[in-house]
C-alpha cells in the first residue's frame, strides 16, 4: 500500500483519507486483495484541511502549498474511489468505543453527499473478511463539524437523525464528488459516545479499542472497491456532485 496520494492504476485506484497520524498508522499494511493502487492520505484536521488535501490528491491543483515533499495525484482522476475514515464521536445512546459507523450520507453546512455501497461495507464489516471478531456496526447519517462536539450539542445533532460526528468526512466526500462522479463512502470508528465521553475515566481504554478496530477495516474497504468495479453491481450508482441526489443503498 502506498502512503502517497499519487495513486492511480489503470483507472482503478482507491484513496483512503484520514486526518490524524495515528489513524494513518493504524491503516498501514500491504494492499493484498486491493483492485489497483491504494493510497492512504493524511489530510490534517478540520474540514478546510480535508478539502485542500483531497483537491490536491484528485486534481493535482495546489489549493495551497502542500507539505514538504508531497506528491500529487494524476490530474483528472475521475475513477478514483474515495473512503473517508478514522475516529468519530457517536451520537446515539448505547454506542460504545470501538463500534463502527457506516455513513449512508454525510452532512454539513454545504449540503449532503450520498454514499455508495453502504450495504456492502456494512456486511463486510459485520462479518470481518479477515476472520476477526464481529463488531457492532451502525448505519446512518454522519454530520460534519469544525470543532469537538460535547454534551448538549451532541444531543442536538442526534435529534436531526445523525448518528455520528467528525470533522472531515463530509468535506472529504463533498470535495471528492465535486471533482467527478465516483464511488464514495465514510466509515468511522467510535472513540467516544454519549455514555463514554472523552473527558471521562476510561478514555485511554476507549482510544485503544478504537485504534484496534481501525486496524481491521482494510479488507472490507478492498472488498467494497472491488465491488465498485463490477458491471451491474450494487455500486453502479456512483455518488454524484452535491446538487444531484445520490443513490440510497443503506440497509
Amino acid at each position: 500500500m502506498s502512503a502517497d496520494p499519487a495513486a492511480e492504476a489503470d483507472g482503478a485506484a482507491l484513496l483512503i483519507a484520514c486526518a490524524l497520524g495515528i489513524e494513518r498508522f493504524a491503516l498501514r499494511g500491504a494492499g493484498l486483495g486491493a483492485a489497483g493502487t491504494v493510497a492512504v492520505l493524511r489530510t490534517g484536521m478540520g474540514p478546510r484541511s480535508a478539502e485542500r488535501a483531497v483537491t490536491r490528491a484528485l486534481t493535482g491543483r495546489p489549493g495551497e502549498p502542500g507539505e514538504p515533499g508531497e506528491r500529487r495525484a494524476t490530474p483528472g482522476g475521475r475513477s478514483i474511489a474515495v473512503i473517508a475514515t478514522g475516529f468519530c464521536a457517536g451520537l446515539a445512546p448505547g454506542m460504545h468505543p470501538g463500534d463502527l459507523v457506516v455513513a449512508d450520507e454525510t452532512r454539513d453546512q454545504a449540503g449532503r453527499t450520498g454514499c455508495t455501497g453502504t450495504r456492502i461495507l456494512a456486511e463486510a464489516l459485520s462479518h470481518p473478511l479477515s476472520g476477526g471478531p464481529r463488531r457492532a456496526v451502525h448505519i446512518g447519517p454522519v454530520v460534519g463539524s469544525d470543532h469537538v462536539v460535547r454534551g448538549p450539542e451532541r444531543a442536538a445533532l442526534h435529534s436531526t437523525g445523525a448518528i455520528a460526528v467528525d470533522m472531515e468526512s463530509a468535506a472529504t466526500l463533498r470535495t471528492a464528488v465535486g471533482h467527478g462522479v465516483r464511488p464514495v463512502a465514510a466509515v468511522r470508528v467510535v472513540v467516544d459516545a454519549p455514555e463514554h465521553e472523552l473527558v471521562r475515566i476510561g478514555t485511554l481504554r476507549g482510544g485503544i479499542s478504537a485504534f484496534r478496530v481501525l486496524r481491521t477495516v482494510l479488507p472490507a474497504f478492498f472488498h467494497w472497491h472491488r465491488s465498485s468495479l463490477l458491471p451491474g453491481g450494487e455500486l453502479d450508482g456512483h455518488a454524484s456532485p452535491p446538487d444531484h441526489p445520490g443513490r440510497d443503498v443503506s440497509l
